[in-house]
């Protein structure tokens, strides 16, 4: 089964936004670690999340055009 280009570009941004994600969750992770990400590590966190949200609705809508 051959995947032509476009999915390949498809499946290629969807996982380096992916893999952002899971770097800014690690990031936020040793930066709070101390605190056990109360107060704003665990804020921070959310925002990481909701921001993650709003970039795949971002990106889904550019690559459906």
């Amino acid at each position: 089964m051959a995947i032509d280009a476009e999915m390949r570009q498809k499946i290629l941004v969807s996982v380096v936004s992916v893999g952002f994600f899971i770097a800014l969750i690690v990031g936020v992770g040793v930066a709070y670690n101390e605190s056990g990400l109360a107060g704003n590590g665990g804020l921070i966190l959310v925002g990481t999340i909701a921001l993650f949200v709003l970039v795949m609705g971002v990106v889904g809508v550019l690559l459906d055009r």
